[in-house]
């Protein structure tokens, strides 16, 4: 089960045998694997601070799990030719996500425990902000590239009538270059191959004799070709069209033809490199580190290994490596960045609430908790049970619907005698 809930208790000397008693039930029972959860001793502040930065830490939090969840998505859609592989790309710091949360320790670096809990709060909302802005603009142009790939990819389809040609017709196929003579393309239908051939020389005057071929057929009819003179164009299209024979509005330009060729191979390798490109001859080894490349020259391939943080990057095909496109090592690279500073905003709401909840000094245990999914609502009441004395009127509404909290109605937070909130790692749903 991909849930996890992440509650807190104070951390006195009753409520310390009341975790004890939970731990024992549920993992007798089978409901939950439990571990602590490591928050440090963050700056209180005032109360009226924390009260306000509780509000602010809700939104933060909706907002970064939105864009974790925008990421891992698009994730999937860069991927779309191994969709089967995009979980194992969802890390955080290297490691899967799971272990990141179970094993979660605070980053001293990027968010310094002295500095005040609202200066903490702010950077990791203008962390956040940022990689959803850089999202956007990445996004517009993969979208672009892939939209333009798709229109052109369109016209490759369809029948004989409305696709393009680009891709069927040859120089030779055609008189080019004449006065007088000029080379029409004219869809037939299947059933009428025969008229076709019987006609097509007497549907208006100067029609070159034995000048018709079929250059490719789909499920519905055949291309044919047919030489005549200029001059008789407009009757020959008139003619064939009364006899459901329908002329192609198509003139042989090969430099045009050329470069409607070029323009879909452009879009489709530059839609392509973005996930994957080729990288370097067999006889090298590359590694990836923090979302960059070192490239080193070596005899063998050399795989980096995860404990420094380095993310296994290379793909053998024959004899080229490719390596992970610029857009996909953005996305894996700043997909680990916004689950980190979400997991941070996790952590923060736990130890404002508990301050908020359970009052100074700072004294409460967090713990996280992976509910068996078959047993959630057992769980459930069994926490109730366990920490009902933390706020009897909580617990009894619980038990009893009908109890109301006066002013719990402002809130659609779920509420219970301890505090609580809810990690779901089912970012691809």
């Amino acid at each position: 089960m991909s849930e996890f809930w992440l509650i807190s208790a104070p951390g006195d000397k009753t409520n310390l045998q009341a975790w004890e008693r939970m731990n024992t039930v549920t993992s007798k029972s089978n409901l939950s694997i439990n571990s602590k959860f490591h928050i440090p001793d963050l700056k209180v502040g005032t109360l009226d601070a924390l009260v306000g930065l509780s509000d602010e830490l809700g939104k933060l939090d909706s907002f970064a799990e939105s864009v974790i969840k925008k990421i891992a998505q698009y994730i999937g859609e860069v991927m779309e030719d191994s969709k089967d592989k995009v979980q194992e790309n969802l890390l955080a710091n290297g490691v899967d996500l799971i272990s990141y949360l179970t094993r979660f320790e605070w980053d001293m670096a990027k968010y310094p425990i002295k500095q005040p809990l609202k200066n903490i709060s702010e950077a990791l909302a203008k962390q956040v902000t940022q990689i959803e802005a850089d999202l956007k603009t990445r996004s517009t142009a993969y979208n672009n590239i892939k939209g333009n790939l798709q229109s052109l990819e369109k016209k490759t389809m369809g029948n004989l009538l409305t696709r393009t040609l680009a891709d069927i017709v040859h120089k030779e196929d055609f008189v080019l270059n004449s006065e007088y003579l000029i080379t029409l393309l004219v869809v037939v239908p299947k059933s009428s191959y025969l008229q076709w051939q019987k006609t097509y020389e007497s549907l208006s005057d100067m029609v070159v004799p034995r000048s018709t071929k079929m250059i490719t057929e789909d499920a519905e009819g055949g291309l044919f070709t047919v030489t005549l003179f200029r001059k008789v164009m407009d009757d020959f299209k008139a003619k064939a069209r009364e006899n459901r024979f329908m002329v192609r509005e198509f003139y042989y330009d090969e430099k045009e033809l050329k470069c409607e060729k070029e323009e879909l191979m452009k879009l489709a390798s530059d839609k392509k490199q973005q996930y994957r490109q080729p990288l370097l001859p067999a006889c090298l080894s590359t590694s990836l580190r923090n979302g960059l490349m070192v490239a080193t020259v070596s005899g063998e391939l050399r795989l980096a290994r995860k404990t420094e943080a380095w993310e296994k990057n290379i793909i053998c095909s024959g004899t080229v490596l490719l390596s992970q496109g610029p857009l996909l090592r953005w996305l894996k690279v700043n997909f680990s960045e916004a689950f980190v500073a979400w997991i941070h905003v996790k952590a923060l709401r736990v130890f404002v609430e508990s301050v908020l909840r359970y009052g100074l000094p700072v004294n409460f245990q967090a713990m996280l908790l992976q509910p068996n999914r078959k047993s959630v609502k057992r769980l459930r009441d069994v926490l109730n049970v366990v920490f009902k004395h933390l706020d009897e009127v909580a617990a009894a509404s619980i038990m009893d619907p009908g109890v109301d909290i006066p002013g719990l109605q402002l809130s659609n937070q779920e509420y219970y005698p301890y505090v609580y909130f809810k990690i779901d790692l089912s970012l691809l749903d």
